[in-house]
This record gives C-alpha cells, sequence and structure tokens, in this order.
C-alpha cells in the first residue's frame, strides 16, 4: 500500500538533479544509523543533513520522539472530528483549494493533506488507494502531525516555523515516513495568524520545485479569499444598517483575544482595547473557546459549578456578557463564539504542540484563572500545567529549566531541580547552588512526610 503513495517509484541518484535527491537519501540514511546509536554519535548529523531537517530532528530527540513509532490509532475521530471540521475557517476556502490544488493534484497520483494550525489533519484527498495508503504512514484524517507528536515532517515544520517546506523520504524522523515526500505551506487569516496548512505528498516527483510553488501558490490565494470575505462581511454589515452601524450592535473589529493565565486581573482585548473581565466572563469566555461546537445551557453550567446553576442565572451571566463584547459575538441554542477568540491558553498550546519548550515556559506567567473553581476551568488549567511540565523535564535545555525553576510552578519542583543538575558542568558554582537548592527540598520533603505520619498516628 505504501508503494501506491509513493507513486511506485523507487528514488535513484539523479533523479531530480537541481535537488541531488540520491545523496541526500544517502545522508538521510547514514543520519538514522547515527541516531539509532544516539549518544555523542548525534554530534555526527550536522554533516549529514539540511540545517532546517536537523533542527527539527534535535527537537524531536529531546522531545523523546521515538523514530521506530508505529501508528496507535489515537485522533480526533467521527462526530467531533466533523464537528471540529465544519467550524474550521479552513471550510470557508475548500472550494478554492478543490479548484486551484485538488483536481489537478489528485489525478495525477498525488494526495493533498489539509491541516489546522496546530498540525491536527482536517481532510485527505486523492485516488482511494492512495488516501488509503497515506493513511497507513499516518496521514489519516484527524491524525497529529505536529513535530511534538510525529517527529520531522512538512505539516509540522510549517507548523513550528511558519515557512513554506518540503521533507523528502528519509529526512522525515519516523521510519513508517520515508516512502513519501511532502511540500507543505501555511495559510493565514486576515490578522495574521496561522489558521491551517496546506500539503501535496506523494514519490519522489513532490521534491520538484514547481510542487513547493504549487503549494505555495494554493496557499496565498486561500488567505486572499478569507481577506475578501472578511471585507464582505463588513461591507454587508453596514449596508444592512444604512452605512452606520450602532456600536452596541457591531460584532468586535479585529482581534478579539483573553488573557486568562496568572494571577492578575482576566483581559479581553476588543477592537484594539484592553477591558477588565470578571472571573465568570473568563470562565464562561474560556469554555466557550474550548468547545467551538458549542454548549447548551446545561452544559455550560456544568462546566461553570458543580452544583446545579439554572439556565435563569445562566442567561443573566451571558446577557452581562454580551454587553461587553457585542450581541454578534455569540450564537445561542448552542451558546456558541460566532468569531475567532485568541488566547493566551491557544498560544501556549500551539507552542507545546509544535515543541516549542522555550516559548512554552516563556508563554506562562502562571496557572489558567487559578482563582477559579469552575470544572471546566481546573480541567484546563491541569492539563495544560502537566503537558508543560513534562515538556520541561523532557527538554533538557538548561535555559529552559532554569527558567522553569525561577518560577513559581518550577521553584519547589525537586524533579526539575534534579533534570536542571544533569545540563551543567560539575565543577562550576551553578551546580553547587542547585545541588544546595536539592538538598534544602529534600530535607522539607523529609520533615513534611515525618510530619505527616505523626498526624496519622
Amino acid at each position: 500500500m505504501v508503494s501506491n503513495l509513493a507513486g511506485g517509484n523507487a528514488v535513484g541518484h539523479g533523479v531530480e538533479p537541481g535537488t541531488q535527491l540520491g545523496a541526500l537519501e544517502s545522508y538521510a540514511a547514514q543520519a538514522h544509523g547515527y541516531l539509532t546509536v544516539g549518544g555523542e554519535q548525534l554530534g555526527q548529523l550536522a554533516g549529514l543533513l539540511r540545517p532546517l531537517i536537523l533542527e527539527s530532528w534535535l527537537r524531536s530527540v529531546r522531545g523523546g520522539v521515538d523514530p521506530m513509532d508505529v501508528l496507535d490509532g489515537r485522533g480526533l475521530r467521527g462526530a467531533d472530528l466533523q464537528r471540529y471540521r465544519d467550524n474550521h475557517p479552513t471550510t470557508a476556502v475548500m472550494p478554492l483549494v478543490d479548484r486551484l490544488l485538488l483536481q489537478d493534484a489528485t489525478s495525477t497520483g498525488l494526495i493533498v493533506v489539509i491541516a489546522d494550525q496546530f498540525g491536527r489533519v482536517l481532510s485527505v484527498h486523492g485516488n482511494p488507494d492512495r488516501v488509503c495508503a497515506a493513511a497507513e504512514v499516518g496521514l489519516r484524517e484527524g491524525n497529529d502531525l505536529s513535530e511534538r507528536r510525529v517527529g520531522t515532517n512538512a505539516v509540522g515544520l510549517v507548523v513550528r516555523t511558519g515557512r513554506a517546506t518540503w521533507i523528502h523520504g528519509p529526512e522525515h524522523y519516523l521510519h513508517r515516513m520515508h516512502r513519501i515526500t511532502g511540500a507543505a505551506a501555511p495559510v493565514h487569516d486576515p490578522d495574521g495568524r496561522l489558521v491551517g496548512v496546506l500539503m501535496i505528498a506523494g514519490g519522489v516527483r513532490v521534491a520538484r520545485p514547481e510542487i513547493l510553488a504549487l503549494v505555495k501558490a494554493a496557499a496565498t490565494a486561500a488567505e486572499m479569499d478569507l481577506m475578501l470575505s472578511a471585507v464582505r462581511a463588513q461591507q454587508g454589515g453596514a449596508e444592512r444598517f444604512g452605512g452606520v452601524r450602532d456600536s452596541s450592535d457591531r460584532p468586535p473589529a479585529g482581534r478579539l483575544a483573553l488573557d486568562v493565565l496568572g494571577l492578575g486581573q482576566p483581559q479581553l482585548t476588543v477592537a484594539g482595547d484592553r477591558v477588565p473581565l470578571s472571573q465568570r466572563h473568563a470562565e464562561i469566555l474560556l469554555l466557550l473557546a474550548e468547545h467551538p461546537e458549542g454548549l447548551s445551557a446545561d452544559h455550560l453550567a456544568l462546566l461553570l459549578d458543580d452544583t446545579d446553576l439554572d439556565n435563569a442565572t445562566i442567561r443573566a451571566a451571558m446577557s452581562r456578557l454580551r454587553a461587553v463584547v457585542g450581541p454578534q459575538a455569540f450564537g445561542s441554542r448552542p451558546y456558541r463564539l460566532r468569531v475567532h477568540l485568541a488566547s493566551d491558553v491557544e498560544a501556549l498550546r500551539a507552542a507545546l504542540d509544535s515543541g516549542d519548550v522555550d516559548a512554552a515556559v516563556r508563554l506562562y506567567t502562571g496557572p489558567v484563572l487559578p482563582r477559579s473553581t469552575a470544572p471546566g476551568v481546573i480541567d484546563i488549567r491541569d492539563e495544560l500545567r502537566v503537558r508543560l511540565r513534562t515538556a520541561v523535564l523532557r527538554s533538557g535545555e538548561p535555559t529552559v529549566l532554569r527558567r522553569w525553576t525561577s518560577g513559581a510552578e518550577g521553584r519547589d519542583d525537586t524533579a526539575a531541580w534534579v533534570a536542571y543538575r544533569a545540563t551543567v558542568d560539575r565543577d562550576s558554582a551553578l551546580y553547587a547552588q542547585i545541588e544546595a537548592k536539592i538538598r534544602v527540598l529534600d530535607r522539607r520533603l523529609g520533615v513534611d512526610a515525618t510530619q505527616m505520619q505523626r498526624f496519622d498516628s
């Protein structure tokens, strides 16, 4: 089946003279040999891989990705995937992408992959046999192609770097992806935020410059289509109100953004103006952003309070929130955001999904709404903290570990201090300082354990 995806052509020397694919394959195969050995041999990778690929491989190593990873069936599936896809911004440009890319590419035996801003595959198009072969190597609807999850690949690199790129055969970090070549380009919304990735995948033909140029052109056209749609929506709204609209009925202009990390008061940015939010309003906005498919009043009540909140209380809270953000920002039955709400939680997740742990630690100014007792918020708070701490401990990066242990969350994290110590020269003054900190934490833990035993007795 994989040979169907590759077009049945073995890659040989001189197939693509401009890019010397034969030599590239040979060097990448050697690199995989050093990768298997590990340790000091990883230093040999620099002479064998393109700089962009080398950096991605090293991030994959630090992130604990297994190059022999096999498919595990995880991913967004069924109705959940359909709801997510239907509400995703790329849905609006699919007719354009179909005309520009899908019809020609799929008729020549290639497949087209559309992914979201985090690297999750929204759809795969092409000959049914090729689509089936793609699924066998992991290019399946609902699967996560982020660098953090599957290592070096074209979609993951676009999410990570924001730039169009191509990955050929054994340049992929995972062995199961070695028979494919992918060329991918980013799609941005009118505000410049990444909203999706377009990729053509197949055999050696995809490594040609004109294929990458084709993907980039389609992505640019999709961005223009999104911009024109936004302009038409604004003009249509103005015409419905005779060219002048009441400010209370105007949907938020520009970016709508929510800041909920850390101890400060939650903040909402509406049309460039920062507005302080109440705890309850911040909770509602965050939960609606987490559930783009919408929430019924009963479901929202359960996420806000584990006691019984009646629907009248929910309606009153939503009415007050509409006065802050404008009535056009929400739909009802179910309650649903009609506009994209950027948030520091979304940015933190994107950094973690792309494997950029350093950026994630910088973004993490504190827990999600630390004073909130809403069950849905507590779940988000705990999930992000666990994900971030796990990524920090796995990173092995001195700067990341230093920043984590200097913050409130990591100040008393013994495991993080031990990981930090492992990155420092044993003869340095810093090593001695870290060792002293670990001993203090160990003694404190011993005292706490003794006191607990006395209490229990």
